[in-house]
């Protein structure tokens, strides 16, 4: 059997289940990666980290250079999720979010994001479509409780950034999956925790000067 050579590169697109944690080894939760152990190699690792309670792409790969470069913050790379969220997030809040809030215990307001809201229900209709675990958290609230649906872009990847910034404006979020990074859009074939590896050069979804610099260093 030809051995595989070592300076060849993988990068999988992951579509994260709800109550997995973005980890190699924990003590309570299943991790992301025991999905990936029939490909016995310990080189892999996410790129970025999702909650356990939040679903989606999830790109796991064994390019270091690559995994920091996509994650550096100076870099801004934009990601969309779709959310559900347990209040009315009118036009005056989605204003408030999309010019940066200051969120609690940080010194610095988040960056301009973008905020499409797609429909609006109430809890006893939206409560059904929801994980169970998350249903057994909120089932007591009114049945006539506000709900909104909506898509978020932010450039930033602070911890638990999206449920703390729409905490700040009054809103719970229930759901919460990420369905794009830049380019990069979750196959919506992938049911959740299946995986397929990606065919396009990932430098393609790099800035083009720190794309250049990528190449070079793969020399």
């Amino acid at each position: 059997m030809q051995k595989e050579n070592p300076n060849t590169f993988h990068y999988y697109m992951f579509n994260k289940p709800f109550g997995c944690v973005t980890a190699r080894k924990d003590q309570r939760f299943p991790t992301v990666m025991e999905y990936f152990k029939e490909l016995n190699n310990d080189r892999l690792s996410p790129v970025g980290r999702l909650d356990r309670e939040t679903e989606g792409l999830l790109i796991i790969t064994d390019d270091g250079k690559w995994n920091q470069q996509m994650t550096h913050p100076a870099y801004q790379k934009k990601k969309t999720y779709e959310f559900t969220v347990l209040g009315d997030l009118d036009q005056e809040k989605r204003k408030t979010l999309q010019n940066g809030i200051l969120l609690n215990g940080s010194d610095t307001p988040t960056l301009p994001c973008q905020i499409t809201v797609t429909g609006a229900s109430v809890l006893s209709e939206a409560l059904p479509t929801l994980h169970p675990e998350v249903q057994k958290t909120i089932f007591r609230n009114r049945p006539c409780h506000p709900v909104t649906m909506g898509r978020i872009t932010i450039t930033e990847g602070r911890k638990r950034q999206i449920r703390r910034m729409m905490k700040a404006v009054h809103c719970c979020v229930v759901a919460l999956k990420r369905i794009s990074i830049d380019g990069i859009i979750l196959d919506e074939h992938l049911k959740p925790g299946e995986w397929r590896e990606m065919s396009a050069f990932p430098t393609l979804f790099l800035p083009k000067n720190h794309a250049a610099e990528y190449n070079q260093s793969c020399h």
